[in-house]
């Protein structure tokens, strides 16, 4: 007894790849993720980005059930973290928590860029910003920002001290140098610490550095603070005036925090981290501990976060090449 078998047509055999491939791909999507993730700092332990990074790291690790391990990688303006990020596999487990260094600074500092700031990461989720601050010995006689360019203009020089060349605070300076028409010289320190020290003494008239690890010596009145960077005053120090309202709208600049990741990860798991950033940053705890750190957490798209990243570079990259500045 023999068995007919009739022939599939092509639309049955389309139709049977379509599902087996669909049966493939579907389940490898959903199982991001399966391993843990890394999330790498260009920063040495204990500083705002470290801290930063590892209080996201347990959140996310909670909300998406994978370990997220923060690996610290200092170095070359940011620039080490950064292209190993840049060149890591576009798989999700290798992410970076991106800032202005690493981003808008460190890589227009080498004779030769690493990688492009832009284009050569998936951004991912904007944390939150923090303004430097502009501050001042109490016996230059300073108090606004309008004193710092008559005081300038008058001496024909005005040194400034930042935590290091190439840090936010130095690049900030060298703004203020080139919109302002002022011939302020850099006295670069090995830190934020050292330059307090100096700032406190008189040593060097003028600091520039992110906000954060200043608001004691405010309160103590042994620095005046003339302005917080950002386009509206700091919940942080609410009595210090933004540079908006002191006059100088085009010396805005934020010092960013956010995520990011190797360039073309997949659009589902960006979605996902996106998702559950946005999430986290909307806890009052999570809030709180970022504002203790001198952060206005801004939850934003991937598309609006790539957006804001591509400003601060148009506005740092050249200031940074105009000004020499090398690493």
């Amino acid at each position: 007894m023999s068995t007919a078998f009739s022939s599939p047509s092509r639309r049955d055999v389309l139709k049977t790849l379509a599902t087996g491939a669909a049966a493939v791909s579907l389940p490898a999507l959903a199982a991001w993720p399966d391993k843990p993730i890394k999330i790498v700092v260009t920063f040495a332990a204990g500083g705002a980005s470290d801290i930063v990074a590892r209080v996201m790291a347990e959140q996310l690790g909670r909300k998406l059930g994978q370990p997220f391990v923060v690996d610290n990688r200092p170095g070359a303006g940011g620039s080490v973290g950064g292209l190993l990020v840049a060149q890591a596999p576009a798989d999700g487990y290798t992410l970076m928590l991106s800032n202005s260094t690493p981003i808008s600074i460190g890589p227009f500092a080498l004779e030769k860029q690493p990688y492009d700031p832009v284009d050569g990461f998936t951004h991912i989720a904007l944390i939150g910003s923090a303004p430097c601050v502009v501050m001042a010995n109490p016996k230059s006689g300073m108090k606004t920002l309008a004193d710092l360019e008559a005081t300038a203009k008058k001496a024909g020089r005005l040194d400034f001290g930042s935590g290091g060349p190439a840090s936010i605070g130095h690049i900030y300076g060298e703004l203020m140098k080139s919109s302002l028409g002022l011939n302020m010289v850099h006295v670069p320190y090995r830190g934020g610490a050292p330059m307090t020290t100096d700032l406190i003494a008189g040593v060097v008239p003028v600091g520039i550095d992110v906000l954060t690890a200043f608001v004691p010596y405010f309160k103590s009145g042994q620095i005046v603070p003339l302005a917080v960077t950002s386009a509206k005053r700091s919940p942080l120090v609410p009595e210090v005036p933004s540079v908006v309202e002191a006059g100088y709208r085009k010396l805005v600049l934020d010092n960013f925090f956010g995520l990011s990741g190797p360039p073309k990860m997949p659009a589902d798991v960006v979605a996902r981290l996106n998702a559950a950033c946005n999430e986290i940053l909307a806890q009052p705890d999570v809030a709180k501990r970022m504002l203790e750190l001198g952060i206005t957490t801004s939850p934003a798209s991937p598309a609006a976060f790539t957006g804001f990243v591509k400003e601060q570079v148009g506005q740092l990259g050249p200031t940074v090449k105009a000004a020499g500045v090398r690493l």
